[in-house]
């Protein structure tokens, strides 16, 4: 089955937005989840943790800093793989201007249901472009 981006809704959030084109929900079947995320120049997503999946992060484009296990941050650029294992804490922050492109998969699949509980998500409908606002 093929998946395109405008097929897909968008999660968006005050660090950067999410789409998730494989997932257990999406596709009867599958038993991962696989998305590309976007992280915001000079924003990150605080530390979290995913008690019943692994994850695995591929830096698409973009440069910034992965903590894993609560272990001391390291910088993480284009082609750079991170696997996370299961429920150990983690988080991303982007330290340029530019956005952080990552693939980012969950096996068993599912986990980004819960990112639909955080206080500043989102939902943009597919096919649709979100408005982008400068802060003051």
């Amino acid at each position: 089955m093929r998946v395109r981006p405008d097929d897909v809704a968008t999660m968006t959030f005050d660090w950067g937005s999410t789409k998730w084109f494989v997932t257990p929900r999406l596709i009867p079947g599958a038993s991962q989840s696989l998305g590309e995320v976007i992280v915001n120049p000079g924003r990150g997503h605080a530390r979290h943790n995913h008690p019943t999946a692994e994850e695995v992060i591929y830096v698409i484009s973009g440069e910034g800093l992965q903590m894993v296990d609560d272990g001391e941050p390291f910088p993480i650029k284009e082609g750079d793989a991170v696997h996370v294992p299961m429920a150990a804490f983690h988080s991303t922050l982007n330290t340029t201007w530019r956005p952080l492109r990552l693939i980012v998969t969950y096996v068993p699949g599912g986990e980004e249901a819960a990112l639909e509980q955080t206080p500043d998500f989102r939902l943009i409908e597919a096919a649709s472009v979100q408005e982008w606002e400068r802060a003051q």
